[in-house]
């Protein structure tokens, strides 16, 4: 088991946040969906703004699947047809607040390879070199198969890597595989952060995306939404420990 240390992390401009795969096919009624995984949305959108506010880069990655890829049953492969070029499954969540110069990243577009990590067979390495990004931030979906292989990829070329451990979510088909790709990704040497890692986290959390009428409300009642919102925060951090133990 690995002990989790907390860290401040103050985000600067040669970094860069990269947010895997937050499509509609892996969301609540997709093809391929990921329990729960609507609920790091607004956690995603967090750190999008603090990047934005930094002068920060912004990028992300979709599978971009033929019809006849690989990794579809009909195929031979283990998942049903999802995230297919040019779908309604394959766009990002309308609830995903991306700017609009993000850069995006399409994999898994060859039909005859799987693709998991963002960096295979894409532009990723070499749009990260041009920026001048010396460390990437990354979050979304799946933590135990695009997150792991994104991050090891990214280790193996050199970035410093942070995971947000509160803006990631895994499929855990089978007991223990979240924690073995968290391990993996630490033994890599990613570190692993949630938004209690970053300074003014708490003031900044996304309260209105969660409770879009609490502003409006009285002062006791502001109040309490700011309370669940420190309560959030943490309750993520808890949430990525817990998945650790499979």
């Amino acid at each position: 088991m690995v002990t989790y240390l907390s860290k401040n992390y103050v985000i600067k401009n040669p970094d860069a946040l990269l947010i895997t795969d937050i499509q509609k096919d892996f969301l609540l009624g997709g093809a391929l969906p990921i329990e729960n995984a609507d609920e790091i949305i607004p956690v995603i959108n967090y750190y999008i703004r603090r990047f934005e506010d930094a002068k920060a880069h912004v990028l992300a990655s979709r599978d971009w699947h033929p019809p006849n890829h690989i990794s579809f049953k009909a195929q031979g492969g283990p998942w049903p047809p999802h995230c297919i070029q040019e779908t309604s499954g394959a766009k990002f969540s309308p609830d995903l607040k991306l700017p609009p110069h993000t850069i995006i990243i399409s994999k898994a577009t060859n039909p005859e390879r799987e693709a998991y990590s963002a960096f295979d067979g894409t532009s990723l390495a070499h749009e990260l070199r041009v920026l001048g990004v010396k460390r990437l931030f990354v979050g979304g979906l799946a933590t135990d198969y695009c997150v792991v292989n994104t991050v090891v990829d990214a280790r193996k070329l050199g970035f410093e890597t942070v995971v947000l451990g509160d803006a990631t979510l895994g499929l855990n088909l089978e007991p223990g595989d979240v924690d073995r790709a968290i391990e993996t990704m630490l033994e890599n040497g990613a570190q692993q952060a949630t938004a209690n890692d970053f300074p003014d986290a708490v003031d900044a959390l996304p309260i209105e995306e969660t409770q879009p009428d609490a502003l409006e409300e009285k002062p006791s009642q502001r109040a309490e939404v700011k309370k669940k919102a420190r309560m959030r925060s943490k309750g993520s951090a808890k949430r990525i420990r817990t998945e650790r133990k499979g």
